[in-house]
C-alpha cells in the first residue's frame, strides 16, 4: 500500500515535460460527469490550445450504438489536486462530429448569451450555493445515521460541530482545500440543516466561468468522495419526510444592480 500511495504520488515534473489532462464532460442524464485521461507533450494554460476529443456516446446516453461517436471540445482549464505538478483537468462540452452541440450540451446556448456584447457589459456575477449529501456507499443511507434508522430530529445540525453532530468534515475540507488548489473560486462551506448534509458556495464568479467552476466543484467532490468510499447525492429530496431538501440556491448581479441607484 505504501509503495502505491508513492506511484500515485509520484513528481512527474522531476522526469518528463509531458503532463496528463482528465477530460470532463457531462452525460446523458444531464448530472453524471464522465472524464478521461490523455497525455500531452507539455504543459497547456490555454483551453484553445488543447486538442479535441472523443468517446462513445452510445456507452453514455448521448448516441446511438450505430452512430455513437461524439467529440468533446476543452473549455476551461484547471489545476489537478489529484495528481498535483502541471497536471490539469479540462471541462468540455460535447459536440456531433459534424460540429453540432448535441442535445445534453447546455453549456453551447449558454456561450452564445454570455459573449453577447451587451451581457458582457453588465459583468454578471453568479454567487452559487451547491447543497449535496453524503450517503453510505452500501445502503445509501445518510453518513452519521444509524443503519436503517434516524438521528436526533434537525436543529443542531446546522453548522454544527461535534461528532454527533458533524459527519464527514474531513471529506468537506479535503474537498475545499482541493478546489482552491484547482483555481476555482470557492467562497465557502457549512453544514446544513440535515445530518450528512452540506454545502459549498462557488463564487462571486463571471459569466460562464460560473458554470465551468461549479461542474469541475462537483467533478472533484465526486473523485474525494470515491476515494473515502462514500457517495455523493445532489438528489433535491435524498430523504423523505420532515427532512431538509438539497438545492443549488443561486445569487445573481449584474453591473447596474451593484452600481449607486441599483438593487
Amino acid at each position: 500500500m505504501a509503495l502505491l500511495n508513492d506511484l500515485i504520488n509520484l513528481n512527474l515534473t522531476e522526469s518528463t515535460t509531458k503532463i496528463i489532462a482528465e477530460y470532463i464532460w457531462i452525460g446523458g442524464s444531464g448530472m453524471d460527469l464522465r472524464s478521461k485521461a490523455r497525455t500531452l507533450p507539455e504543459p497547456v494554460t490555454d483551453p484553445k490550445k488543447l486538442p479535441k476529443w472523443n468517446y462513445d456516446g452510445s456507452s453514455t446516453g448521448q448516441a446511438p450504438g450505430e452512430d455513437s461517436e461524439v467529440i468533446v471540445w476543452p473549455q476551461a482549464i484547471f489545476k489537478d489536486p489529484f495528481r498535483g505538478g502541471n497536471n490539469i483537468l479540462v471541462i468540455c462540452d460535447a459536440y456531433t462530429p459534424a460540429g453540432e452541440p448535441i442535445p445534453t450540451n447546455k453549456r453551447y446556448a449558454a456561450a452564445k448569451i454570455f459573449s453577447d456584447p451587451k451581457v458582457e457589459k453588465e459583468i454578471p456575477w453568479y454567487g452559487i450555493e451547491q447543497e449535496y449529501t453524503l450517503l453510505q456507499k452500501d445502503i445509501n443511507w445518510p453518513l452519521g445515521w444509524p443503519q436503517g434508522g434516524f438521528p436526533g430530529p434537525q436543529g443542531p445540525y446546522y453548522c454544527g460541530i461535534g461528532a454527533d453532530k458533524a459527519f464527514g468534515r474531513d471529506i468537506v475540507d479535503a474537498h475545499y482545500k482541493a478546489c482552491l488548489y484547482a483555481g476555482i473560486n470557492i467562497s465557502g462551506i457549512n453544514g446544513e440543516v440535515m445530518p450528512g448534509q452540506w454545502e459549498f458556495q462557488v463564487g462571486p464568479s463571471v459569466g460562464i466561468s460560473a458554470g465551468d467552476e461549479i461542474w469541475a466543484a462537483r467533478y472533484i467532490l465526486e473523485r474525494i468522495t470515491e476515494i473515502a468510499g462514500v457517495v455523493v447525492s445532489f438528489d433535491p429530496k435524498p430523504i423523505k419526510g420532515d427532512w431538509n431538501g438539497a438545492g443549488a440556491h443561486t445569487n445573481y448581479s449584474t453591473k447596474s444592480m451593484r452600481e449607486e441607484g441599483g438593487i
